[in-house]
């Protein structure tokens, strides 16, 4: 026989007045969450009720409904509503659409209150997000929206820039493949092929994180804190038709340009129209860069301008200033530390001193007329400019400049392609040349015009010229020995007298000094390096190193013992017997050349028969004792003095034993491994020299202080006292 299926009855629905409704205690909510009841009570208001309440008859004693309902399963709805009435905003009698459970029913009211709160299934934050697409495109505004569900204009924006991100992703994310923070980060770039490009990328890799994610977006773009970004402005940027991707969801510093091309020409214009402002002061030249090198002005010449002198108001500005800083440092003079807020003043009145006190230069004009100026960016994106610098070839042709009589310009005249007096023809205001990494910038004559003028050779052709110049002073100088010493002397000497690196030379070889990162506080004082300083100094007041012609005439005379003393000491700058942290990336030196280096070090040494205790080197606690263990401690002592000698040390503190251990060192001629030489045999290296072996176990007979002796065991003291 067929079951036949049991028909399900519903509760009716009808409207109940609101003055017979009340909230049932078996209403299982009790802790407020979500939307609150007055923003509840607003939406009830501008849209009505979307859901009916679940009621039941209230019964009396007897089991009589009374004509009053509770509500078990609405009680927000409920509230709401009691709100809008105590607003007279709803009449008491306003008819509530309800649920009418049977009073007789086996379901339980705490069960109803319960499946409700229980059963629903909240939105998902897509279909949220589409959902507020869709309100705009049918023509709500975000304001309207954010009003409409009691959220801010922003958030509206935020909603409506998730679901901008690529179909394919909100896809993923719709199947949970990634997260809302993963989504977000998505959203800093608008192109959606990138946007795919970068999950496809990331999706399987263990760093998916989304600052990884915005990073791989915006690689290729300027951060707006940039100092370029800084210096044009974001709003010079965007007005030139740039565009800047921002992050909605998380501090962006102001976003990130798109197109550093265009930033970068927005910067060259800017920097330039700097210079050309600059080049009515009537500097020579003006060179432009976004970034100066390192050692820029390595070679230069500084002017050294007066400040220029402060007006009446300004004197009188700085005169108040400096009387209020005065007074606060002499009323709070006695006291351990200053309150904050004047701590605060003093600073602010020292700040606004230094800017009155920081007064621009005021130079020499026949200066100015042969120097020039940088024009660059500071680090924080402000104009950073650098005036008063000149160049070698202009300090040397100052003599030259003149020789036409009458202040007439006749350099030029006769002089080769490449000399010194050949100058670019860049952008040129005011009679100043402006240029950028070196190159002139600005308009320039295309190649088939011709003003009839006598132009520089093409530069290619120069060069291949040259080089035929090149192989043939290879030839001459490979038969010229004696030409050949005092060429490479010249470029020694160049090389170790001259701070400039700007004076040049035809022979490609030099002496790099080479300087001691790591070194000791008084290797400066040492004995060897006075020596050097010495020999340095007697050398200096010898050569002419103002002009190489006259440098090259005293060193061809030069006799022969002399030349090749000269030549040794050039070469001893160069001298890298430095041990350096091996750097297995390839920058730096290898393993394998610092094994070369050391080796071909201590070839040196034997040759010269270097002596470190000769050259003054002694282990001080500064120097050495104070930064080895105890136990290297106890080593030097031990090779130096003796097993004996080294016991009595033992039981020492580290700062005692190395006082005492300098103390006992002093005039061994002890060295440390990396000090001494290999090929020598006796006491320099640490070991025990002839005589001493005997002894070896015994404490040398010194004039020990008396806490080395205290609390020795018996035999030791026996020991000493037999000695």
């Amino acid at each position: 026989m067929a079951n036949v299926a049991q028909k399900i009855t519903l509760s009716p629905s009808r409207d109940v007045p609101f003055n017979k409704l009340v909230l049932s205690q078996s209403n299982v909510r009790r802790i407020k969450a979500g939307v609150s009841v007055e923003e509840l009570a607003e939406d009830i208001a501008r849209r009505g009720l979307l859901q009916s309440l679940n009621v039941r008859p209230v019964l009396d004693a007897d089991g009589v409904e009374t004509g009053t309902f509770e509500i078990p399963a609405g009680g927000r709805r409920f509230q709401a509503l009691s709100l809008l009435v105590k607003q007279k905003r709803l009449a008491k009698i306003a008819p509530i659409p309800c649920i009418v459970r049977d009073a007789a029913s086996e379901i339980l009211a705490e069960d109803d209150s319960l499946a409700e709160n229980m059963q629903r299934v909240a939105l998902h934050p897509l279909d949220q997000f589409r959902a507020f697409v869709a309100l705009r495109e049918k023509g709500q505004g975000e304001e309207a929206i954010a009003a409409a569900f009691f959220v801010t204009p922003q958030i509206v924006k935020q909603r409506l820039k998730l679901a901008s991100v690529a179909p394919a992703l909100l896809e993923v994310y719709a199947e949970d493949g990634m997260t809302l923070e993963q989504l977000m980060a998505f959203t800093v770039n608008p192109d959606h092929a990138r946007q795919v490009q970068v999950w496809d990328a990331v999706k399987n890799s263990w760093n998916k994180e989304p600052y990884a994610i915005r990073r791989m977006l915006t690689e290729s773009s300027v951060r707006a804190l940039d100092r370029r970004a800084v210096f044009v402005g974001v709003d010079a940027y965007e007005t030139a038709g740039g565009v800047v991707l921002r992050d909605l969801f998380q501090g962006d510093d102001g976003g990130w340009l798109e197109d550093p091309a265009l930033l970068d020409r927005l910067v060259a214009e800017k920097l330039k129209s700097e210079a050309e402002a600059l080049a009515s002061e009537g500097w020579k030249w003006i060179e432009v860069a976004t970034d100066l090198p390192y050692g820029y002005s390595h070679g230069l010449r500084r002017l050294a301008g007066d400040p220029s002198p402060m007006t009446d108001e300004e004197s009188a500005a700085h005169a108040v200033l400096l009387a209020e800083y005065r007074a606060l440092e002499e009323e709070y003079s006695g006291q351990d530390e200053c309150p904050e807020e004047i701590d605060e003043r003093l600073g602010q009145l020292e700040t606004a001193m230094e800017t009155l006190e920081q007064r621009p230069l005021i130079y020499d004009p026949a200066e100015v007329g042969r120097a020039g100026v940088f024009v660059t960016l500071d680090r924080d994106g402000s104009l950073a400019v650098y005036r008063g610098y000149v160049r070698p070839e202009d300090d040397s042709r100052e003599e030259t400049a003149v020789q036409g009589g009458d202040g007439a310009d006749v350099m030029g005249q006769g002089t080769e392609v490449g000399g010194s007096s050949w100058n670019p023809s860049g952008t040129s205001v005011g009679g100043t040349i402006i240029t950028s990494g070196g190159q002139p910038i600005g308009t320039e004559l295309s190649e088939d015009e011709d003003d009839g003028a006598l132009k520089p050779l093409p530069e290619r052709l120069v060069m291949e010229l040259t080089a035929h110049r090149t192989l043939a002073l290879r030839e001459a100088i490979g038969r010229s020995p004696d030409v050949a010493l005092t060429l490479l002397l010249l470029k020694l000497v160049a090389d170790t007298f001259r701070t400039s690196s700007a004076s040049g030379s035809c022979l490609e070889a030099s002496v790099r000094h080479v300087y001691m990162s790591a070194q000791a506080p008084d290797l400066k004082d040492s004995v060897v390096a006075k020596l050097v300083d010495e020999r340095h100094a007697a050398w200096e007041a010898d050569l002419p190193l103002g002009d190489d012609a006259a440098l090259w005439d005293y060193l061809a005379v030069l006799d022969q013992g002399s030349r090749l003393a000269l030549l040794a000491h050039c070469l001893g700058f160069g001298i890298n017997a430095l041990h350096e942290k091996v750097n297995p990336y390839g920058a730096g030196i290898s393993a394998s050349g610092l094994t070369r280096r050391m080796a071909h070090a201590d070839l040196v040494a034997r040759a010269v028969e270097l002596d470190m205790v000769e050259a003054g080197w002694e282990p001080t606690v500064d120097g050495y004792l104070n930064r080895v263990p105890k136990a290297r401690i106890l080593e030097a002592v031990r090779e130096a003095k003796g097993e004996g000698t080294a016991q009595l040390l033992d039981h020492l503190k580290k700062g005692e034993m190395a006082t005492e251990a300098e103390r006992l060192l002093k005039g061994s001629g002890w060295l440390p491994e990396v000090l001494r030489r290999a090929d020598l045999v006796a006491l320099d290296g640490g070991a025990i020299a002839e005589g001493q072996e005997e002894d070896a176990g015994q404490p040398e007979d010194a004039d020990l202080p008396a806490f080395l002796t205290a609390d020795l065991p018996d035999s030791a003291a026996a020991m000493m006292a037999a000695e």
